[in-house]
């Protein structure tokens, strides 16, 4: 802290701050988890309130309010009013002084209750008509042929029209800002949705089927399914299926030691399964919004059990889940704590060898900065870089910029004020509104109106085993990344001074996937545009999670790769894609090769930790802070 503390005082009289040393300090032996301290590292300008009072007392307006907007998110599912009312207002006025926009969708309803009227007619005399409207294509819900039986066609047809008509009154209307459009057309879709004829009994010919098959013994079932999820959610267990998934047990057990360990990280170092090893490590740098074993989940899914498999010297962070104990962690902190301290001990335990850095979702963000800091530092300890899904500019960041504006993230700033984090139960429900047919209403439909229980994958407990976000660090993410996209322009501090992605010299892999709705493929493709160094960029198919978890055999899997120098020019993502060649399969042995190709001879491997240095072989892996609730 001193030494930061010294740097920016020099920097604000105009001296040139000392580089940091990077020397590691790490305990001799595994201390308890609940008795470490908290840390509190660089601060930035980035404004945080105090802790609330923890009696209460005449309270302050800012506090009051505060504590008013936390109250409210319990009921608000943690979506601002505010934020609503300004989308919504913004469109009904500019639509309320745009009267052929009105004349046109006047038109447009009149015209299409025509046409569904003289369809039911048909229909009703029995003629075979066409629809008056498809599905899209990625809706699936009205696929099985009992849709195209009257009455349900008509119901269906009805509710799509509806469906296409307010899609198109609450978009192309002239004056409203770009945000509030996709906030309007986001929540109407949504609430649209509610009524959707697939979600009731007598709407839906699959479930009245069922229900008269089975004498309603399937709505029995489901009430059963609906009542064990709530015990489960009142209790704190996982969804049902999920106690056979159990990390350390079914999953994350390829064999290693946890070799160093503080306040916000443990690193894993895992044991060797060939006779030689490439000498550069491998270092997994995964988001602190998930716990680390998506990258090891049950031994054929396992992306770090088929890295030693090849060869290679792997260590992964596993960051703590952190309480209310831990609010005034920020971004910094993650970077000195984790990835910095991870470097400090892979540097001691393989000595003399520089190291091949691979972070995940925002693991992959954190990373580039540590990376531009240490170019900036002329810190030469990475080999290559690999970025997973992985943002580095946020202005096409896809649907979760409907939840960034000013308005929403102080509602939520608020909510964590109030808790100290941002909880897993607030946050997954966020991404659950991105898919909701996929994620809310086909799971009710299946769960409780068909009675039955989807058999739970490992992917699927990984995904319900969620972590929370210190208030701090979240809320300078938020506003550092998404709201002001500090990073990519050049105004992002690392102890006091702003770092550039055009520093980092090393060879880059970048990894999009085609159907990724938290970090869209051409939002991580902008990498190319904000690095000045051979970036080679792989688009596979899938989504977020399931396209980076794809082990070799993977019977749909598809992916494109090409490399792109800078002296090249520049390639857009759309003329990329189209000349990239395709390859069927796994993407894990094409990055594999790069690494490889990045690497010297194979060598012996390295021991297990190295004591001496203040890195001794702690417990087995996967280690301590995975398994806190």
């Amino acid at each position: 802290m001193a030494t930061k503390q010294r740097a920016l005082k020099l920097a604000a009289e105009g001296g040139k701050p000392l580089p940091r040393p990077c020397a590691p300090a790490a305990p001799t032996e595994a201390p308890d988890p609940a008795r470490l301290p908290d840390v509190a590292g660089h601060r930035t300008g980035i404004e945080v309130a105090p802790s609330p009072p923890p009696l209460p007392g005449v309270l302050g307006g800012d506090a009051l309010d505060r504590m008013l907007h936390a109250g409210l998110a319990r009921v608000t599912a943690g979506i601002s009013p505010a934020a609503l009312g300004l989308a919504y207002t913004d469109w009904w006025m500019h639509l309320a002084g745009a009267p052929g926009k009105q004349a046109q969708l006047m038109q447009e309803a009149w015209s299409e209750m025509v046409r569904l009227s003289l369809s039911a007619a048909r229909s009703a005399a029995g003629e075979v008509c066409e629809p008056c409207i498809q599905p899209e294509h990625r809706d699936k819900r009205f696929q099985d042929e009992a849709w195209c039986r009257p009455p349900f066609d008509m119901i269906t047809q009805g509710f799509l029209l509806t469906q296409k008509w307010w899609q198109q009154a609450t978009t192309g209307v002239r004056g409203v800002s770009t945000h509030h459009e996709a906030v309007v057309s986001f929540a109407t879709r949504q609430l649209l949705d509610v009524f959707s004829p697939s979600n009731y009994v007598m709407t839906n010919p699959l479930l009245l089927r069922e229900t008269l098959e089975q004498g309603g013994a399937n709505l029995y079932q489901g009430w059963l399914n609906a009542l064990e999820d709530m015990e489960r959610r009142l209790t704190g267990r996982g969804p049902a299926g999920t106690e056979n998934f159990r990390p350390g047990k079914e999953l994350a057990v390829t064999p290693g030691r946890v070799v160093y360990r503080n306040a916000l990280i443990e690193l894993i170092q895992y044991s060797p399964a060939t006779g030689q090893v490439h000498p550069e490590p491998v270092l997994i740098v995964p988001a602190w919004i998930m716990k680390y074993y998506i990258l090891d989940l049950s031994p054929e899914n396992s992306l770090i059990r088929f890295l030693v498999s090849q060869g290679h010297t792997v260590f992964a962070i596993s960051w703590k889940n952190p309480g209310a104990e831990d609010r005034d962690l920020d971004m910094d902190d993650y970077r000195r704590l984790g990835v910095m301290a991870a470097l400090d001990a892979v540097g001691a335990i393989v000595p003399d060898q520089k190291v091949h850095a691979a972070g995940y979702c925002l693991g992959g963000t954190l990373l580039s900065i540590a990376a531009a800091a240490m170019a900036r530092d002329k810190d030469e300890r990475l080999k290559t870089v690999t970025l997973l899904a992985a943002q580095t500019d946020f202005t096409e960041a896809g649907e979760l910029m409907l939840f960034i504006d000013e308005a929403q993230l102080t509602y939520l700033e608020d909510i964590m004020w109030s808790q100290g984090y941002l909880d897993t139960t607030q946050m997954a429900g966020a991404f659950q509104l991105l898919r909701s047919n996929d994620l809310i209403w086909s799971r009710l439909v299946h769960d409780y109106y068909l009675g039955r229980r989807s058999n739970q994958t490992d992917l699927m407990a990984w995904n319900a085993d969620a972590t929370r976000m210190p208030y701090r660090m979240h809320s300078e993410y938020l506003r550092r990344l998404f709201l002001n996209n500090d990073l990519a322009e050049g105004r992002f501090e690392v102890e006091g001074r702003p770092v550039a992605l055009t520093d980092i010299r090393q060879p880059v892999f970048a990894v999009g996937t085609a159907k990724d709705h938290v970090a869209p493929w051409r939002s991580v493709y902008k990498i190319v545009l904000l690095t000045d160094t051979e970036v080679t960029f792989l688009l596979t198919s899938g989504g977020h999670n399931a396209g980076i978890v794809t082990p070799p055999g993977h019977p749909r899997r598809i992916y494109q790769t090409a490399r792109l120098r800078d002296h090249e020019g520049y390639i857009d993502p759309d003329r990329w894609r189209a000349a990239a060649p395709v390859h069927k399969g796994s993407w894990w042995p094409e990055w594999q090769a790069w690494l490889a190709k990045n690497s010297g001879a194979p060598v012996d491997p390295p021991p297990m930790g190295k004591a001496e240095a203040g890195y001794p072989a702690l417990e087995a892996a996967p280690g301590r802070y995975v398994l806190q609730p």
